[in-house]
Order: C-alpha cells, then sequence, then structure tokens
C-alpha cells in the first residue's frame, strides 16, 4: 500500500512539473493610456502562468514602454520573466499594432529570435508574431495574432492560416489569439482537418458596453487552436476579471477582451 501511494505521488508530481500554462490577451490599446494601477492589476492577473502572448500593443511611442512595465512589474513578484516585442505590423491598409511576449524565464527558454510573418504578411493584416520556446527539451512555437474587425471580414486573412502548418513543417504551432472570429466559423475546417482543435467552444470573450440580465460578454472572438498529436490539453478557460469591478465601464479600462488561457504537456 505503501508502495502504491508512493508511485501515485510520484506521479501525480510528474505531472504537475511536466506542464506549461499559456495565457493569451487582447489588452486594447495597450500604451501610455493605461496607468501604473492598471498595469499593476494586469500584472497581478497574470502572475500565475508561464507565457503570456499580447494582442493590441500600442505601434507608436508608448507601447513598448507599457510592455516593459509590466514585465518589471511582474519581475517584483517573486518570479522572474523575460519580454520580447515585436516590430509594428505592415499593415498600411488598417492598424498597425505591436505584440509582445513575457515569460518566466526558470520556466522556460527562448529559442531563437521571434519573428513577423514574411511569407503572408501582404494577405494577412497584422500578420502573426511566431516565437519558439523550450521546455523540458521540447520546443513548441506560439503564433499571436490578431485579425482584423469582423466587419471587415477576417475570414479572408484567416484562410491563410491552412498553410502555416507546411510553411513551418519542424514547428510544433500553437495559434493564440483574437481572431474576430468564432471556432465554428468553416474558416477554420482546414486546420481542423490537419488535427488541430479549439481550447474553447461556445466561449464569449469579448465585453459588451453594459451588461444585460447578468450577461456582459459579446463575442466569441478570441481562442487558441493546438495540434492534438502534438500537444495533451489539461485545462482551459478564461479570467472573467470583468466580475471585480462594478461595472463594465470601470472593468474596459483594463481591456474590452478577458484573458483565455491554455495548460498543456508536450507529447
Amino acid at each position: 500500500m505503501k508502495i502504491l501511494y508512493s508511485l501515485l505521488l510520484f506521479l501525480i508530481s510528474s505531472i504537475a512539473f511536466s506542464q506549461t500554462k499559456l495565457l493569451s490577451w487582447n489588452l486594447e490599446n495597450f500604451g501610455k493610456s493605461k496607468s501604473e494601477e492598471t498595469i499593476n492589476y494586469i500584472a497581478n492577473s497574470l502572475r500565475d502562468y508561464d507565457i503570456i502572448a499580447i494582442q493590441e500593443v500600442v505601434a507608436g511611442y508608448g507601447g513598448a514602454q507599457a510592455v516593459a512595465k509590466l514585465a518589471d512589474e511582474l519581475n517584483c513578484k517573486e518570479a522572474k520573466w523575460d519580454y520580447v516585442i515585436s516590430d509594428p505590423t505592415s499593415s498600411s491598409a488598417y492598424k498597425t499594432e505591436r505584440y509582445a511576449f513575457i515569460w518566466k524565464t526558470a520556466k522556460l527558454k527562448k529559442i531563437g529570435r521571434a519573428w513577423l510573418e514574411k511569407k503572408y504578411h501582404l494577405e494577412i493584416d497584422r500578420e502573426p508574431y511566431f516565437c519558439t520556446f523550450e521546455y523540458e527539451n521540447k520546443q513548441f512555437t506560439v503564433a499571436n495574432f490578431h485579425a482584423i474587425t469582423k466587419n471587415k471580414q477576417p475570414e479572408t486573412e484567416i484562410k491563410y492560416f491552412k498553410f502555416l502548418p507546411e510553411e513551418y513543417p519542424t514547428l510544433n504551432l500553437i495559434f493564440a489569439g483574437d481572431f474576430n472570429c468564432p471556432q465554428s466559423h468553416t474558416v477554420f475546417n482546414p486546420l481542423k482537418k490537419m488535427g488541430y482543435q479549439s481550447i474553447l467552444v461556445d466561449q464569449k470573450t469579448s465585453l459588451k458596453q453594459e451588461c444585460k440580465n447578468d450577461k456582459c460578454l459579446a463575442s466569441e472572438f478570441d481562442n487558441m487552436y493546438f495540434k492534438t498529436s502534438k500537444i495533451t490539453t489539461l485545462n482551459s478557460g478564461v479570467i472573467p476579471f470583468y466580475k471585480n469591478f462594478n461595472t463594465l465601464k470601470e472593468a474596459r479600462i483594463i481591456s474590452d477582451h478577458i484573458p483565455i488561457w491554455f495548460e498543456f504537456s508536450l507529447n
């Protein structure tokens, strides 16, 4: 009985230490408009995760500085973090932005340089930002993405995602971000046929202007897609941070999206 108990404890601890927690958050106009109090609130929301993928970092003055401030704030909370910020996306027809990754250095190692997608940067307004991480000698690459808005038909650029696994055949890709499009849309069918799966189904992630009948979320926009043959999902969900505020107007000072998260192990 003692041996079985010891074995069970070993298995539980092995599972506990062989997982990664990835969080993705569209931080809406993340730049100089975010106060120190707001950045501190965001840092407290992120501290229990291992990698943060941020969308909608301001391309101009203040965006990179806000990411640096957030990383500094996280560094004051026990663990050590590093970060990388993309160049502005190459969009000329739409709103150019930056992406960012922040990660715990004791947990993960960044491999090589992060990069904005090159081949389809003309077809995709805010081309995804790739970064490869290593965990326990296994690697995965997060493609951080913010699609054009729903009224501009984001499916017209998401359709190019079906070419990315072939473009990067050696990478274990996780597509994460704000797709402005629900996972049920047929544009994701080619990825699903390749063995990719969404972490969320029927989960709204953007905030309404105000709650109506206790319903505060508007649209199913944010998600992650991973290959089930390479990654085992342990858990996933959202952080309904708006419940900490009296009104959605106050919550929307933080962002008009809620964070989504994915806990996984590498096969």
